[in-house]
């Protein structure tokens, strides 16, 4: 395993793989995706502990969405199953796993733990418990202070565990030394990740207003009768929050192309191990 430093303008081939990946198979990499998304609402009603089980889980199901991407790029089908994939892949890997998932959850607590020196906690609170905020509250200097605070340490933690899944299913890599080899793969590779931020945010631009063209054109017509009325509304939404999903999952899909850019395919012994996996869960 070694570390590649690429050309800032790698960044948007990252993005350019990940819609073209995406686009090879996108019924079973949407599914997979809405799968993901699914499970993590239905981790967050476990009484005490749903925030912090589904934030575990996001390590394990960034890497099933990586080896799905993985597995679409070759050309071979991507099943469900490979969501799950570091958790069946034996012991180790499957205690590593969680190890990761609980490094995230500390990390983020601690990220949020920061943000509320700054307003006491109103800000973590609603975004932990999901309690609600007025404008009022929303707009007072303390809750704008703790939430840039919180956006600015997710940078760093986003950046420790980018990688982090894949080096120690793929590479075998003991989960805290994943995370520094993660960020320094990030670090070292600044240009072409601000180039893949920057392209992510044109396409989710883009689809947005494509999204909202589409369905004020709809209701222009008449196809979706009255602008105002409950069906009209509810429609609009599906389409907007549909457009959303479809193109997180795109990005998500994208995650491949910078750990391969970063520190190589994986190593075909694995590969094949995971596939073998992947077919006795099936």
């Amino acid at each position: 395993m070694h570390l590649h430093i690429v050309p800032a303008r790698t960044g948007l081939e990252w993005a350019r793989a990940g819609v073209r990946t995406f686009l090879r198979q996108p019924v079973a990499l949407s599914g997979m995706f809405f799968l993901f998304m699914a499970l993590m609402s239905l981790a967050t009603v476990v009484p005490l502990v749903g925030f912090a089980l589904a934030l575990g889980l996001l390590p394990t199901a960034t890497l099933g969405m990586m080896a799905a991407a993985r597995e679409a790029a070759a050309g071979r089908f991507a099943r469900p199953a490979l969501l799950f994939v570091g958790l069946r892949s034996g012991r180790e890997k499957a205690r590593a796993m969680g190890v990761l998932g609980l490094l995230y959850v500390l990390g983020f607590l601690l990220m949020m733990g920061a943000s509320a020196l700054c307003d006491g906690g109103t800000f973590a609170g609603a975004y932990v418990l999901g309690s609600r905020m007025d404008a009022q509250t929303m707009g007072a200097p303390g809750v704008q202070a703790a939430m840039w605070v919180a956006l600015l340490l997710y940078l760093p933690l986003s950046m420790l565990f980018w990688h982090a899944s894949a080096l120690v299913f793929w590479h075998g890599v003991a989960p805290v030394k994943s995370l520094f080899f993660s960020f320094v793969a990030c670090l070292r590779n600044m240009g072409a990740f601000a180039v893949y931020a920057l392209a992510w945010t044109g396409i989710f631009v883009v689809g947005g207003l494509a999204a909202g063209l589409v369905t004020t054109l709809l209701v222009v017509s008449g196809i979706l009768g009255s602008g105002e009325s409950a069906l009209a509304t509810a429609l609009i939404t599906g389409v907007m929050v549909g457009t959303a999903l479809v193109m997180a999952a795109m990005f998500f899909t994208s995650l491949y192309a910078t750990f391969v850019a970063c520190f190589g395919a994986p190593p075909e012994a694995d590969d094949a191990a995971a596939r073998q996996d992947h077919d006795a869960i099936k």
